[in-house]
């Protein structure tokens, strides 16, 4: 019998690609870009939270860990915002690819040279090498999304929401992957391997991204970056708070009392932090359809959504953290309010940016998001190992009921 080969032409994966339009293929590769590198960035905290705790480092020690990776990352947005708007999105997100890379290079060394100040530093570029990376991302969405159409505006929320919660998700499975490599291959080995697969990654972007993707004609000056626009200033502070208050019981707190308290090993408990990014990361995908069915235009939702989500954290401070069932239940129910309220706010910046500057008024916005997050860090080290978890649920609550009432000061119309 003669074997008889079949060759698929038009309905092969490439030819499809490459049939889609220039923009959409432009996204996915962006997506994909933004993807690999969060899906690192989530296992290599993981990775260090399990793995310094399991050295005996306290809960304060280990949050001080990620002090440069949280503080670099204030001043990387706003420093690469201006850098995205004078070389191009293409080459700050290949950058931080790179920074990533030298970040996971640094982390291989022998167990005896993982001193705090060589992990802090590692720390400090990986945190550089996500914020860089996170804002391109988020700017060529702007750029990318057709503005003739006259649904340009639900259009770009879905590109957002899409963009937004795949990358949760992702990061999520990072949080599990992180916990599994270390139980499987150890620390070295899991960032070999993490190393290894960005490197192909930053080969592909660099061949197949757009150059000078989002770059202005004129050369912008570095003041510029501070936004005198109030509904960015406001949408800014309500993010501070925002991600501040997921932080402060989520990044160090959460994982240090299922490991202390309940006795979960670390694949667990990066399974279950995995879990809830992921679904976390699915609702945000959803978004759009969530934040419709509330009328009041841009001041109305923002503010709606977090005071829904302000009574969460104050709820579950006062039910016995001790059964596990209910900080677990609380945990998800926080994770569904919270991506809505996170989606949300991430359209709305990149809805009110500058077409021309884009990466600016992204870039100034999460700097505050990255000061968010380094206020949730190190309350949640410190207030877990002095006042323990009821403490940090009760702030993350004050700090969303904050957020919600900066965003009754941003403008009236619908987004």
């Amino acid at each position: 019998m003669r074997c008889r080969w079949v060759v698929v032409d038009g309905n092969s994966l490439a030819v499809r690609l490459r049939a889609l339009p220039f923009e959409v293929r432009q996204y996915l590769l962006i997506t994909g870009n933004y993807w690999a590198f969060t899906l690192t960035d989530g296992a290599l905290r993981m990775l260090v939270v399990l793995h310094f705790h399991q050295l005996g480092y306290s809960p304060l020690e280990v949050a001080l860990l990620f002090l440069f990776y949280e503080a670099f990352g204030v001043v990387t947005n706003l420093v690469g915002g201006w850098l995205g708007a004078r070389l191009g999105l293409n080459r700050t997100m290949n950058l931080g690819l790179g920074l990533q890379i030298v970040a996971l290079a640094m982390l291989m060394v022998p167990a005896t040279a993982l001193t705090v100040p060589w992990v802090m530093a590692a720390q400090a570029l990986s945190g550089i090498a996500k914020d860089l990376n996170k804002m391109s991302a988020k700017s060529a969405v702007k750029v990318l999304v057709p503005k003739d159409s006259p649904s340009a505006g639900s259009a770009l929320y879905r590109w957002v929401a899409i963009l937004t919660g795949s990358k949760n998700a992702l990061k999520g499975a990072g949080f599990f992957l992180g916990g599994l490599l270390l139980t499987l291959i150890g620390f070295r080995g899991a960032v070999i391997a993490m190393a290894v697969m960005l490197v192909g990654v930053l080969a592909l972007s660099l061949v197949r991204l757009k150059a000078h993707l989002g770059r202005q004609k004129r050369k912008p000056k570095f003041t510029e970056v501070f936004s005198s626009s109030k509904a960015i200033n406001v949408l800014s502070a309500a993010r501070l708070c925002l991600f501040a208050s997921r932080d402060v019981w989520f990044v160090v707190a959460l994982p240090v009392f299922l490991y202390d308290q309940h006795g979960w090993s670390h694949w667990t408990v990066g399974g279950l932090l995995a879990i809830w990014v992921i679904g976390y990361g699915g609702v945000q995908t959803q978004a759009p359809r969530l934040t419709g069915l509330v009328k009041g235009g841009a001041r109305g939702v923002t503010a709606f959504w977090a005071l829904l989500l302000a009574g969460l954290p104050a709820l579950l401070a006062l039910l016995p953290l001790a059964e596990v069932g209910w900080l677990v239940a609380g945990l998800l129910a926080f994770g569904v309010l919270f991506a809505v309220n996170s989606s949300w706010h991430s359209y709305l910046i990149v809805h009110y940016a500058r077409a021309d500057g884009v990466s600016m008024d992204v870039g100034f916005y999460y700097m505050a998001n990255a000061m968010g997050r380094l206020l949730g860090t190190l309350l949640s080290g410190w207030v877990y190992q002095v006042h323990g978890l009821a403490a940090c649920l009760w702030i993350s609550s004050a700090l969303v009921a904050a957020s919600a009432l900066m965003a009754l000061a941003l403008p009236r119309e619908a987004a």
